[in-house]
């Protein structure tokens, strides 16, 4: 094929390229040029040698044998995360950025990027000859490369550098070669054809990058000078388009002598072209850049909720709404420009934080962690944790969220202790065993083999518990209030140890059985809280009661909108009845006593101003200490475990503390702040009041080693 047969074809090609309005001439004349339009671009960015090797058929068939559609896909967009109020958490992208229609950008900025880009923008077609010349004539000038392309030549090399997945798609996206220009050229020919010149300025002002981070005009105007697109100012403007020619060496955050310098080109070439007057580009030439930076956060490690929003990112990895994989689902995250609404509630996560950071450091050999849950709904309100999010081991920083169960912070968790008194209490309350129901609870005993049976039906050995609080005759109501060890092993044993482990589960808890290799959790002790388990359960579990004997599983996220604000997943809660609501209303008044005068925690300063009820759980060897408290409308979880480096657990400092002395207190200072801001409902009557002859317990000192209950 000779030169005349390739500039036929390319001819015939360039001549059904559609056009914006104008005299016939000048159609005929863009038609005509364009045809060595491509041989031309080629020469502007490629060196004689290398051009040398081209025949006239190889450029015709370079051209011709391009693909002529380059396939669509959605700019990758930054999704939110907001709070319960809609207040912003941070944002979750791969390229931070949020596209804009052309009627939500400044003319002005429209101006300015087709002064110094392409001012010929609405007169040519795909290629503006003109330009080309101008730039081919100043590299054999001064013997560099200056690129001559358009808008929409840009417009195409930006789209296949984003759709460039691999280190080679990349290189072929980028490459200075003739093969890549006319490939540019066809394509761009095609963008001509297929959209409106509006439509091409919109995708390029949406896609070009505009440094440090920003991509997009609306990012590029939020970062640089906090203000949307459409309150751009001239000399705002100016400076954003000055930088697409090179968004790293006229950086105004790093080199804002170049980028005033790189401004005040675009202003005095906007004056030279009418889109501003001469004196107006004078004044404003003289003026500072002006900058007011917004960042915009990157995932959680820099925000005030930081392992709340890994728990709400967590989550979502596991939602099935966002992909069957989760390739899929981390880039519909990071590329789909979702709004995330979660459930945290910025006010209870700064109470939670302040709590923790008041009473653990980040250094010490223990971990604090707080999770609040809202009964009847299972919405996650805060976690927090002693140990702020990030590498620096030396400074107490970690990536483990202690607060949550192992799928969502890869920590194995902490037994929870006596707080797993709760689940042989509602078990027996549920099975109509009264609160009246009472035992001898010496400080210490065993209890012999064949006394409880796992689910499958078979005996456990023989179980020694001692108390380290009280012991005596007991009833619900005091062997609960006084954490008495001796009676639960014996209400346990009464109501059965399966229907106590079920009910535990039932209220969210997981408890190995011995079934897939891990050690079985089935054993008389369960009672006493040997299962490790996260705060968050706990806490999702002692809402139960709060709310009538109604299971949610914890939710922290209340809906998912797509990029176009259209509802892609709404969160109903996922509860479960698990007692009625007279079994709930028992258990509350049980455990409210903890929270009143003679309670643990009430002598330990734990007490609101408004109804709760609570219960202590303190593990063997003193390796983590608990509080469970709850009103009404909020559970909240405290724990203080002792934990190494890489949290693994350890005897707390002293292995003497309890629950209400340690994790109280804790617990208090979140609640005493958070109670400001519910409502002072109090919990239904019980259906039986506390025995009016309340057996009289005695002081423990038993002859062999307690096991922890306060």
């Amino acid at each position: 094929m000779d030169l005349d047969q390739a500039t036929t074809r390319l001819r015939r090609r360039v001549r059904s390229e559609r056009r914006p309005p104008s005299s016939l001439a000048s159609i005929a004349t863009i038609a005509r040029l364009a045809v060595i339009g491509g041989l031309i671009t080629a020469a502007v960015v490629t060196p004689t040698a290398a051009l040398t090797s081209y025949t006239a058929s190889k450029v015709a068939q370079d051209i011709m044998d391009a693909p002529i559609v380059l396939p669509e896909t959605a700019n990758p967009q930054t999704t939110e995360l907001l709070a319960a109020d809609g207040q912003r958490i941070t944002y979750f992208y791969e390229e931070n950025r949020q596209d804009v229609p052309l009627d939500q950008i400044a003319p002005v900025m429209r101006d300015a990027i087709l002064a110094i880009e392409d001012n010929r923008f609405y007169e040519h077609g795909a290629l503006d000859l003109e330009g080309t010349l101008r730039a081919l004539a100043n590299n054999a000038a001064v013997g560099s490369v200056q690129g001559g392309s358009t808008i929409t030549q840009q417009l195409v090399k930006l789209t296949l550098l984003q759709q460039a997945v691999t280190d080679e798609q990349k290189k072929a996206a980028t490459e200075q070669t003739f093969a890549r220009k006319t490939r540019e050229l066809r394509l761009a020919i095609d963008f001509e054809e297929k959209f409106t010149k509006d439509e091409i300025l919109t995708r390029y002002l949406n896609i070009a990058y505009y440094g440090d981070g920003a991509y997009g005009i609306n990012s590029a105007a939020l970062h640089y000078f906090s203000v949307t697109p459409a309150e751009l100012t001239p000399a705002q403007a100016a400076m954003i388009a000055g930088l697409v020619q090179n968004p790293v060496e006229y950086d105004p955050n790093v080199y804002p002598e170049r980028a005033l310098q790189r401004r005040n080109t675009v202003l005095a070439v906007m004056a030279q072209q009418g889109k501003l007057s001469q004196d107006e580009a004078d004044d404003l030439q003289a003026t500072d850049l002006g900058l007011n930076v917004t960042e915009f956060p990157n995932g959680c490690v820099t925000t005030t909720a930081a392992f709340s929003c890994d728990y709400v990112r967590r989550y979502l990895m596991e939602e099935p709404a966002l992909g069957t994989t989760y390739e899929e689902r981390r880039e519909r995250l990071e590329r789909g420009g979702l709004t995330i609404k979660s459930n945290i509630d910025l006010n209870i996560q700064g109470a939670a934080n302040d709590a923790v950071a008041a009473h653990v450091s980040p250094t010490e050999q223990a971990i604090g962690a707080l999770a609040m849950v809202e009964p009847g709904t299972g919405k996650v309100r805060a976690v927090a944790q002693s140990r702020p999010m990030g590498r620096d081991k030396a400074a107490g920083e970690s990536f483990i969220n202690f607060a949550v169960p192992t799928q969502y912070g890869d920590s194995a968790g902490f037994q929870a202790g006596s707080t797993f008194k709760l689940f042989t209490l509602a078990a027996a309350l549920k099975s109509g065993l009264p609160p009246s129901t009472s035992f001898n609870s010496p400080a210490s005993m065993t209890v012999p083999t064949g006394t409880y049976f796992d689910c499958q039906g078979r005996g456990t050995g023989p179980w020694k518990v001692g108390n380290s609080t009280s012991s005596g005759m007991m009833n619900m109501y005091t062997g609960m209030r006084l954490s008495v060890n001796t009676y639960f092993a014996q209400l346990e044993a009464k109501v059965g140890l399966c229907p106590t482990v079920q009910m535990a589960e039932s209220m969210g808890i997981t408890v190995p059985d011995g079934t897939d290799g891990t050690a079985n959790n089935v054993v008389p002790s369960f009672t006493l809280g040997v299962t490790d388990t996260s705060v968050l359960s706990v806490a999702a579990a002692y809402a139960t009661p709060a709310s009538g004997g109604l299971y949610c599983e914890p939710q922290p996220v209340s809906e998912i909108l797509d990029a176009d604000g259209e509802v892609l997943k709404a969160y109903d809660p996922d509860c479960t009845q698990v007692f009625d609501s007279k079994v709930a209303a028992q258990i509350n008044d049980i455990l409210r006593g903890l929270q009143e005068p003679g309670g643990f925690g009430y002598q330990r300063g734990t007490g609101l101003n408004i109804p709760s009820a609570a219960k202590t759980g303190t593990t063997e060897s003193a390796k983590a200490v608990w509080y469970a408290g709850y009103t009404p409308e909020l559970a909240t979880v405290a724990m203080i475990a002792g934990a190494d480096a890489d949290g693994i657990p350890i005897p707390l400092r002293g292995g003497n503390a309890s629950g209400s002395a340690v994790a109280g207190p804790m617990w208090a200072a979140a609640m005493k702040v958070i109670q400001n801001w519910l409502t002072p409902v109090d919990f239904a009557p019980p259906p039986t009041r506390q025995p009016t002859a309340t057996p009289t317990p005695t002081p423990t000192t038993p002859a062999t080693p307690a096991t922890p209950a306060d």
